[in-house]
């Protein structure tokens, strides 16, 4: 049976940066994708005019497979200048129209300020009140989760994105604005280095990482 997936980002690209490999393992399954990308990710550094950033986001999910992209546009870096139910009140109803059974969020341990809190706003908009949520699970994402101190990153979680690592890369290359030049942690190559490095930790030629932040199993069920 196919499942509703919902992936909560903070910024264009973090949507792939955290989880893209996998969300194509899912798109390609026929799961019902869903991916929420809260800030508009470009006025901060490249003025009101923009680079386009709605359109890179759209292309980036059409190769990843995924057909429902919702965007709010909230301010890029200026989550803290906000009342948290702001952020929290949209999340929320996505969540009730979506009604996923698995929820990708961003980590809120990241050096990144606006990540930070749209974790917490994650964590009220997909609390055990929602029970048709089953899984959620934090992303690590390049450049941010592990230039942050102290380094709580623990992944628990391991997917093979051996056969869809290809497909992510392209979709990142949508995003021509945020990619850099190598050694940088958003360079192709270093993003190719990356899930590599954690595929082998698990005998893995590439995978993702997540941490568990709750996953609800149904009497009967067992966790393998």
């Amino acid at each position: 049976m196919s499942k509703r997936v919902l992936v909560i980002a903070a910024h264009p690209d973090d949507e792939l940066l955290g989880c893209g490999g996998t969300v194509a393992i899912h798109a390609r399954a026929g799961d019902e994708v869903t991916s929420v990308i809260v800030c508009e990710g470009e006025s901060l550094r490249y003025g009101q005019q923009g680079v386009g950033q709605a359109e890179h986001i759209r292309r980036a999910a059409t190769t990843l497979g995924v057909r429902d992209v919702r965007t709010l546009d909230f301010p890029d870096q200026r989550l803290d200048t906000m009342p948290l139910t702001e952020i929290i009140t949209p999340l929320d109803q996505i969540v009730k129209d979506v009604q996923p059974s698995v929820v990708y969020c961003q980590y809120g341990g990241d050096i990144n300020r606006d990540h930070h809190l749209l974790f917490q706003a994650a964590l009220v908009a997909t609390r055990p009140t929602a029970c048709f949520v089953r899984a959620v699970y934090a992303f690590d994402t390049a450049s941010s989760t592990e230039w942050a101190f102290p380094r709580t990153f623990t992944a628990d979680t391991w997917v093979d994105i051996s056969t869809t690592l290809e497909i992510k890369l392209a979709a990142m290359a949508c995003y021509t604005s945020e990619l850099r030049i190598y050694p940088h942690p958003r360079s192709l190559d270093a993003l190719r280095h990356r899930a590599r490095a954690w595929g082998n930790q698990q005998c893995l030629d590439a995978a993702e990482v997540f941490m568990t932040v709750r996953r609800t199993l149904h009497a009967g069920e067992t966790p393998v």
